[in-house]
């Protein structure tokens, strides 16, 4: 190998320039899990109040109620 040889290859920056990528990368998908396990609880929470809520409701799907309804009418006469 000759000295010129050996030059190029300590000035030649693509490989740090890579390593850079692959370091960022990582701290993105570090952040991205840490997100997660902080927001998942209070997901799950939140999910089992809608739940809760969606099952003590009766929604009914038909026109008519179920309740009777009285009207009172008085004549002016």
């Amino acid at each position: 190998m000759s000295m010129k040889t050996i030059k190029t290859f300590l000035s030649n920056e693509s490989g740090a320039v890579t390593v850079d990528w692959v370091v960022l990368t990582a701290a993105l998908v570090g952040l991205g899990l840490a997100v997660i396990s902080v927001v998942s609880g209070g997901l799950e929470d939140l999910s089992g109040d809608i739940n809760s809520q969606l099952t003590s409701d009766h929604i009914t799907d038909a026109f008519s109620s179920s309740s009777t309804t009285t009207t009172t009418t008085t004549s002016g006469n």
